[in-house]
């Protein structure tokens, strides 16, 4: 009899994760590739990885669950057995991991989000997608700045003494006043420590503004590799800060579970990455609403639409 495994994706606008769990929550297979801008793309990317990972292991896929920014469209693709957004699923995975957990901080490539937790059940929550200051493109792009990797960033910050004050109201002024403290003669590490604790500053100051940040404390997200960010964010709540080996894998980990407890028996195939799929955009133009409905074709064949606020848009598969 063949094990069953559950497939997990978190698909995001910078980045596509995901992991294939066992019945006792294991991970065993995982990646963590770029999006670039092709949510499709970079599902097809990551199920020969995960098939290879696999190897000759005697197994079925019994479920999909799926989360992040598209996760609808790779939701119909898939077949999942369940689509969740990402408070749900990072909250989810988590609990998983750490039981006692009472505050997530999570930072990706493009948005950040807080969640608070009481006896395994998320109270409150917040999230930003308005400012970049305070996310990992934001980061990023400093770097490039800098001349330097954003990998490197974390090692270069923890050799700083003096972090140099940065605005971090917002991206513009960041990147003005970044540029003025280097033309004053500002060491790119200590820039750099001040670029990381900028990014904190924002978050507190923005997604985390009133509320009552409680430890055990979890870092997640790809800024979570960061050790300058995790540093800076240790120095402003006084309080250690956890940050998992799999953090930036959380939320798919989170929907796997999901999926896992769904009890679905679908037996999803690999070969999905070889069809071709293809989405379309309509204006509807029947009423006021004027909306654009989305279809998305399997070779050639519509499997599903969204995107009416109304009857009238109703699109027949």
């Amino acid at each position: 009899m063949s094990t069953k495994l559950y497939l997990g994706l978190d698909i995001g606008s910078i980045s596509t994760k995901g992991v294939v769990i066992d019945a006792q929550n294991n991970i065993v297979a995982s990646e963590y590739i770029w999006t670039e801008g092709d949510p499709i793309g970079a599902v097809k990317k990551l199920l020969p990885i995960f098939k290879e990972q696999l190897g000759g292991k005697d197994y079925s896929i019994a479920a999909v669950g799926v989360t992040g920014s598209a996760r609808k469209l790779i939701g119909v693709i898939t077949g999942a057995a369940i689509v969740k957004n990402e408070i749900t699923a990072h909250a989810i995975g988590t609990i998983s991991l750490y039981p006692n957990v009472r505050t997530i901080f999570e930072i990706g490539g493009q948005d950040s989000k807080i969640i608070l937790i009481d006896n395994g059940f998320v109270t409150d929550y917040a999230m930003n997608t308005l400012c970049a200051a305070g996310t990992g493109a934001f980061l990023s792009s400093q770097a490039q700045r800098l001349g330097v990797k954003v990998e490197q960033f974390g090692e270069i910050a923890l050799t700083s003494k003096r972090p140099t004050p940065i605005a971090a109201r917002c991206t513009v002024f960041a990147e003005s006043d970044l540029v003025h403290k280097a033309q004053m003669g500002h060491t790119k590490q200590d820039i750099i420590a001040g670029l990381c604790k900028a990014v904190v500053a924002n978050y507190l100051n923005n997604v985390g503004k009133g509320k009552k940040i409680t430890p055990p404390i979890v870092f997640q997200g790809g800024v979570s590799k960061n050790s300058g960010v995790i540093k800076a964010f240790e120095e402003a709540v006084e309080n250690e800060i956890t940050v998992d080996e799999n953090s930036h894998l959380i939320g798919a980990l989170g929907v796997a579970i999901l999926a896992r407890k769904t009890r679905a028996e679908d037996d999803f195939k690999f070969e999905i990455a070889d069809i071709d799929f293809v989405t379309r955009g309509a204006e509807c133009g029947k009423c006021s609403n004027n909306c654009e409905i989305i279809c998305i074709y399997q070779d050639d064949k519509l499997i599903d639409a969204w995107g009416n606020k109304c009857e009238k848009g109703t699109i027949q598969k």
